[in-house]
Protein backbone atom coordinates (compact mmCIF):
# COMPACT_ATOMS: atom_id res chain seq x y z
CA UNK A 1 0.00 0.00 0.00
CA UNK A 2 1.43 3.36 -1.07
CA UNK A 3 1.79 5.79 1.84
CA UNK A 4 1.62 9.43 0.73
CA UNK A 5 2.44 11.03 4.08
CA UNK A 6 2.15 10.42 7.81
CA UNK A 7 0.83 12.52 10.69
CA UNK A 8 2.09 10.97 13.90
CA UNK A 9 0.87 7.39 13.93
CA UNK A 10 -1.70 8.10 11.18
CA UNK A 11 -0.78 7.17 7.62
CA UNK A 12 -2.48 8.73 4.61
CA UNK A 13 -2.38 6.24 1.75
CA UNK A 14 -3.27 6.41 -1.93
CA UNK A 15 -6.51 4.53 -1.19
CA UNK A 16 -7.39 7.19 1.40
CA UNK A 17 -6.79 9.92 -1.19
CA UNK A 18 -9.04 8.20 -3.73
CA UNK A 19 -11.68 7.69 -1.03
CA UNK A 20 -11.64 11.38 -0.07
CA UNK A 21 -11.79 12.56 -3.71
CA UNK A 22 -14.73 10.28 -4.56
CA UNK A 23 -16.63 11.30 -1.42
CA UNK A 24 -16.02 14.99 -2.23
CA UNK A 25 -17.26 14.52 -5.81
CA UNK A 26 -20.42 12.77 -4.63
CA UNK A 27 -21.15 15.47 -2.05
CA UNK A 28 -20.53 18.21 -4.62
CA UNK A 29 -22.85 16.49 -7.13
CA UNK A 30 -25.60 16.17 -4.50
CA UNK A 31 -25.07 19.81 -3.49
CA UNK A 32 -25.43 20.99 -7.10
CA UNK A 33 -28.63 18.98 -7.51
CA UNK A 34 -30.19 20.41 -4.33
CA UNK A 35 -28.70 23.91 -4.10
CA UNK A 36 -31.81 25.62 -5.52
CA UNK A 37 -34.17 23.84 -3.09
CA UNK A 38 -35.03 24.07 0.59
CA UNK A 39 -33.54 20.60 1.05
CA UNK A 40 -30.00 22.02 0.89
CA UNK A 41 -30.47 23.59 4.33
CA UNK A 42 -31.41 20.24 5.86
CA UNK A 43 -28.50 18.57 4.06
CA UNK A 44 -26.01 21.12 5.44
CA UNK A 45 -27.41 20.54 8.92
CA UNK A 46 -27.02 16.79 8.47
CA UNK A 47 -23.38 17.19 7.36
CA UNK A 48 -22.73 19.38 10.40
CA UNK A 49 -24.13 16.68 12.69
CA UNK A 50 -21.93 14.07 10.99
CA UNK A 51 -18.86 16.26 11.63
CA UNK A 52 -19.84 16.76 15.29
CA UNK A 53 -20.42 13.01 15.63
CA UNK A 54 -16.90 12.33 14.31
CA UNK A 55 -15.39 14.76 16.84
CA UNK A 56 -17.24 13.42 19.90
CA UNK A 57 -16.57 9.80 18.90
CA UNK A 58 -12.86 10.56 18.47
CA UNK A 59 -12.82 12.20 21.91
CA UNK A 60 -14.60 9.13 23.38
CA UNK A 61 -17.39 11.32 24.78
CA UNK A 62 -19.96 8.54 25.14
CA UNK A 63 -22.94 10.56 26.36
CA UNK A 64 -22.63 13.27 23.70
CA UNK A 65 -21.87 10.63 21.09
CA UNK A 66 -25.13 8.81 21.88
CA UNK A 67 -27.15 12.05 21.72
CA UNK A 68 -25.59 13.26 18.47
CA UNK A 69 -25.97 9.86 16.79
CA UNK A 70 -29.64 9.68 17.79
CA UNK A 71 -30.30 13.18 16.42
CA UNK A 72 -28.42 12.35 13.22
CA UNK A 73 -30.56 9.25 12.62
CA UNK A 74 -33.77 11.25 13.15
CA UNK A 75 -32.47 14.07 10.92
CA UNK A 76 -31.64 11.61 8.14
CA UNK A 77 -35.09 10.01 8.33
CA UNK A 78 -36.76 13.43 8.23
CA UNK A 79 -34.66 14.43 5.23
CA UNK A 80 -35.77 11.33 3.30
CA UNK A 81 -39.46 11.77 4.18
CA UNK A 82 -39.72 15.51 3.64
CA UNK A 83 -37.71 15.78 0.44
CA UNK A 84 -38.79 12.80 -1.64
CA UNK A 85 -39.24 14.90 -4.84
CA UNK A 86 -35.70 16.28 -4.59
CA UNK A 87 -34.22 12.84 -3.93
CA UNK A 88 -36.22 11.42 -6.84
CA UNK A 89 -34.79 14.18 -9.04
CA UNK A 90 -31.25 13.19 -8.03
CA UNK A 91 -31.89 9.52 -8.81
CA UNK A 92 -33.46 10.48 -12.14
CA UNK A 93 -30.40 12.54 -13.02
CA UNK A 94 -28.22 9.56 -12.13
CA UNK A 95 -30.14 7.24 -14.49
CA UNK A 96 -29.67 9.77 -17.30
CA UNK A 97 -25.90 9.60 -17.18
CA UNK A 98 -24.09 7.84 -20.02
CA UNK A 99 -22.19 5.65 -17.54
CA UNK A 100 -25.45 4.24 -16.17
CA UNK A 101 -26.83 3.62 -19.65
CA UNK A 102 -23.85 1.50 -20.60
CA UNK A 103 -25.57 -1.25 -18.63
CA UNK A 104 -29.06 -0.71 -20.07
CA UNK A 105 -29.46 -0.93 -23.82
CA UNK A 106 -32.83 -1.72 -25.38
CA UNK A 107 -33.47 -2.49 -29.01
CA UNK A 108 -36.75 -0.73 -29.72
CA UNK A 109 -36.52 -0.34 -33.50
CA UNK A 110 -39.48 -2.67 -34.02
CA UNK A 111 -41.51 -0.75 -31.45
CA UNK A 112 -40.69 2.56 -33.12
CA UNK A 113 -41.84 1.20 -36.50
CA UNK A 114 -45.18 0.07 -35.06
CA UNK A 115 -45.69 3.35 -33.20
CA UNK A 116 -44.88 5.53 -36.22
CA UNK A 117 -47.39 3.65 -38.39
CA UNK A 118 -50.06 4.18 -35.75
CA UNK A 119 -49.15 7.84 -35.19
CA UNK A 120 -49.33 8.57 -38.90
CA UNK A 121 -52.91 7.31 -38.93
CA UNK A 122 -53.74 9.26 -35.75
CA UNK A 123 -52.38 12.46 -37.28
CA UNK A 124 -54.37 12.07 -40.50
CA UNK A 125 -57.60 11.40 -38.58
CA UNK A 126 -56.89 13.97 -35.83
CA UNK A 127 -57.04 11.30 -33.15
CA UNK A 128 -55.45 12.45 -29.92
CA UNK A 129 -52.83 10.14 -28.38
CA UNK A 130 -50.24 10.00 -25.60
CA UNK A 131 -47.54 7.33 -25.93
CA UNK A 132 -44.90 7.00 -23.20
CA UNK A 133 -41.55 5.33 -23.91
CA UNK A 134 -39.91 4.28 -20.65
CA UNK A 135 -36.12 4.35 -20.46
CA UNK A 136 -34.04 3.50 -17.39
CA UNK A 137 -36.44 4.60 -14.67
CA UNK A 138 -39.32 2.68 -13.13
CA UNK A 139 -42.55 4.71 -13.40
CA UNK A 140 -44.67 2.22 -11.48
CA UNK A 141 -46.76 4.95 -9.85
CA UNK A 142 -47.86 6.21 -13.28
CA UNK A 143 -48.48 2.67 -14.57
CA UNK A 144 -50.66 1.85 -11.56
CA UNK A 145 -53.07 4.67 -12.50
CA UNK A 146 -53.99 2.78 -15.70
CA UNK A 147 -55.22 -0.61 -16.87
CA UNK A 148 -52.47 -3.29 -17.07
CA UNK A 149 -52.18 -5.01 -20.45
CA UNK A 150 -48.68 -6.53 -20.84
CA UNK A 151 -49.17 -6.97 -24.60
CA UNK A 152 -46.77 -6.85 -27.54
CA UNK A 153 -46.74 -3.38 -29.15
CA UNK A 154 -48.45 -3.30 -32.53
CA UNK A 155 -50.03 -0.71 -34.80
CA UNK A 156 -53.39 -2.47 -34.58
CA UNK A 157 -53.34 -2.55 -30.78
CA UNK A 158 -52.54 1.16 -30.53
CA UNK A 159 -55.27 1.95 -33.07
CA UNK A 160 -57.85 0.01 -31.05
CA UNK A 161 -56.82 1.63 -27.78
CA UNK A 162 -56.98 5.23 -29.05
CA UNK A 163 -60.20 4.68 -30.98
CA UNK A 164 -62.59 7.27 -29.55
CA UNK A 165 -65.15 4.51 -28.90
CA UNK A 166 -62.67 2.52 -26.81
CA UNK A 167 -62.98 2.79 -23.01
CA UNK A 168 -59.15 2.95 -22.90
CA UNK A 169 -58.65 5.92 -25.24
CA UNK A 170 -58.45 8.54 -22.47
CA UNK A 171 -55.03 8.94 -20.90
CA UNK A 172 -51.69 7.51 -22.03
CA UNK A 173 -50.23 4.14 -22.93
CA UNK A 174 -46.87 3.14 -21.42
CA UNK A 175 -44.37 1.16 -23.49
CA UNK A 176 -41.41 -0.75 -22.09
CA UNK A 177 -39.28 -2.08 -24.93
CA UNK A 178 -41.60 -4.17 -27.10
CA UNK A 179 -44.26 -4.45 -24.40
CA UNK A 180 -47.32 -2.25 -23.99
CA UNK A 181 -47.46 -2.28 -20.20
CA UNK A 182 -50.64 -0.32 -19.49
CA UNK A 183 -53.25 1.95 -21.04
CA UNK A 184 -55.47 4.76 -19.76
CA UNK A 185 -52.66 6.00 -17.51
CA UNK A 186 -52.96 9.42 -15.88
CA UNK A 187 -49.96 11.73 -16.28
CA UNK A 188 -49.11 14.73 -14.06
CA UNK A 189 -49.78 18.12 -15.66
CA UNK A 190 -46.91 20.54 -16.16
CA UNK A 191 -47.18 24.05 -14.73
CA UNK A 192 -46.06 25.38 -18.12
CA UNK A 193 -49.10 26.89 -19.85
CA UNK A 194 -47.50 28.44 -22.94
CA UNK A 195 -44.52 27.79 -25.18
CA UNK A 196 -43.51 30.37 -27.75
CA UNK A 197 -46.76 32.28 -27.24
CA UNK A 198 -48.84 29.18 -27.94
CA UNK A 199 -51.25 27.82 -25.32
CA UNK A 200 -50.66 24.18 -24.44
CA UNK A 201 -53.55 21.75 -24.32
CA UNK A 202 -54.06 19.11 -21.65
CA UNK A 203 -52.27 16.38 -23.63
CA UNK A 204 -49.18 18.49 -24.18
CA UNK A 205 -49.09 19.58 -20.54
CA UNK A 206 -49.52 15.96 -19.41
CA UNK A 207 -46.71 14.71 -21.65
CA UNK A 208 -44.45 17.58 -20.60
CA UNK A 209 -45.35 17.06 -16.93
CA UNK A 210 -44.28 13.42 -16.88
CA UNK A 211 -41.05 14.22 -18.72
CA UNK A 212 -40.23 16.78 -16.02
CA UNK A 213 -40.34 14.14 -13.28
CA UNK A 214 -39.20 10.92 -14.96
CA UNK A 215 -36.70 9.67 -17.52
CA UNK A 216 -39.20 9.03 -20.31
CA UNK A 217 -39.99 10.15 -23.83
CA UNK A 218 -43.62 11.06 -24.48
CA UNK A 219 -45.02 11.13 -28.01
CA UNK A 220 -48.04 13.43 -28.31
CA UNK A 221 -50.58 13.62 -31.13
CA UNK A 222 -52.83 16.69 -31.06
CA UNK A 223 -56.54 16.06 -31.56
CA UNK A 224 -57.07 19.64 -32.76
CA UNK A 225 -54.28 19.97 -35.32
CA UNK A 226 -53.01 16.41 -35.85
CA UNK A 227 -49.50 17.70 -35.09
CA UNK A 228 -46.93 15.38 -33.51
CA UNK A 229 -44.76 16.49 -30.57
CA UNK A 230 -42.11 14.94 -28.33
CA UNK A 231 -41.68 15.70 -24.62
CA UNK A 232 -38.38 14.71 -22.99
CA UNK A 233 -36.33 16.02 -20.05
CA UNK A 234 -38.85 18.81 -19.46
CA UNK A 235 -38.53 20.09 -23.03
CA UNK A 236 -41.18 20.03 -25.76
CA UNK A 237 -40.36 19.61 -29.46
CA UNK A 238 -43.55 20.49 -31.35
CA UNK A 239 -44.94 19.89 -34.85
CA UNK A 240 -42.37 17.34 -36.00
CA UNK A 241 -42.71 16.44 -39.71
CA UNK A 242 -43.07 12.70 -40.40
CA UNK A 243 -39.89 12.55 -42.47
CA UNK A 244 -37.97 13.57 -39.33
CA UNK A 245 -39.96 11.66 -36.70
CA UNK A 246 -38.13 8.36 -36.91
CA UNK A 247 -34.68 9.96 -36.72
CA UNK A 248 -35.76 12.12 -33.75
CA UNK A 249 -37.09 9.08 -31.85
CA UNK A 250 -34.01 7.01 -32.61
CA UNK A 251 -31.65 9.84 -31.69
CA UNK A 252 -33.27 10.69 -28.37
CA UNK A 253 -34.00 7.11 -27.28
CA UNK A 254 -30.47 5.98 -28.15
CA UNK A 255 -29.10 8.98 -26.20
CA UNK A 256 -26.89 10.16 -29.05
CA UNK A 257 -27.79 13.75 -28.23
CA UNK A 258 -29.92 15.72 -25.82
CA UNK A 259 -33.39 16.92 -26.65
CA UNK A 260 -32.11 20.52 -26.62
CA UNK A 261 -29.65 19.62 -29.36
CA UNK A 262 -32.47 17.97 -31.26
CA UNK A 263 -34.63 21.08 -30.96
CA UNK A 264 -31.81 23.33 -32.19
CA UNK A 265 -31.03 21.07 -35.14
CA UNK A 266 -34.71 20.66 -35.94
CA UNK A 267 -35.21 24.43 -36.14
CA UNK A 268 -32.06 24.80 -38.24
CA UNK A 269 -33.53 22.32 -40.74
CA UNK A 270 -36.86 24.19 -40.97
CA UNK A 271 -37.39 25.99 -44.28
CA UNK A 272 -36.93 29.72 -44.02
CA UNK A 273 -39.88 31.89 -45.02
Amino acid sequence: MVVLFSIGFLQFTLVDAIDVVLAALILYWVYRALRATVAIQILIGLLFLVAVSFVVNSANMKALSWIVNAITNIWLLAFIVLFQPELRRILTALTRTRLFRLFVRLNINQTIDEVIDAVRDFSEKHTGALIVFTRNQNIRITIETGIPLQAVVSTELLASIFNTRSPLHDGAVVLDGQTLVAARCILPLSNVMKIGGRNLGTRHRAGLGLSEHADVLVLIVSEETGGVSIAHEGELLMNIPFHALRSELNRILSDRTTVKDAIEEFHQDEPRS
